[in-house]
């Protein structure tokens, strides 16, 4: 019988030995639901969009996908084995509100 492997919610890639949780709404903003995601991936939506951000208007997966530098990432990501670890940038724009 096969085993059935989890995959991140963000990139769709099977999990390695380290998974995070992320909240689609950010706590400190009400929120709740929680998914699993790469180590990778969870620092690339919080590199990219503030907590406001993700609570107006990027608070579902298919909504994080769509924004144009989280699917640049996802092309990007595709290819690399379930551990892979790179350093995340803070986007200029986000880096400037900061």
């Amino acid at each position: 019988m096969a085993v059935e492997q989890e995959a991140c919610a963000l990139c769709g890639r099977i999990f390695g030995r380290r998974r995070e949780r992320h909240h689609l709404v950010p706590r400190s903003q009400g929120g709740r639901e929680i998914v699993q995601l790469h180590p990778i991936c969870h620092r690339k939506i919080h590199s990219t969009l503030t907590e406001r951000e993700l609570r107006d208007g990027f608070d579902t997966i298919a909504r994080l996908r769509a924004h144009p530098d989280i699917a640049r990432f996802l092309r990007w990501i595709a290819g690399k084995p379930p551990d892979f670890h790179s350093r995340t940038a803070t986007s200029r724009r986000l880096a400037a509100r900061r």
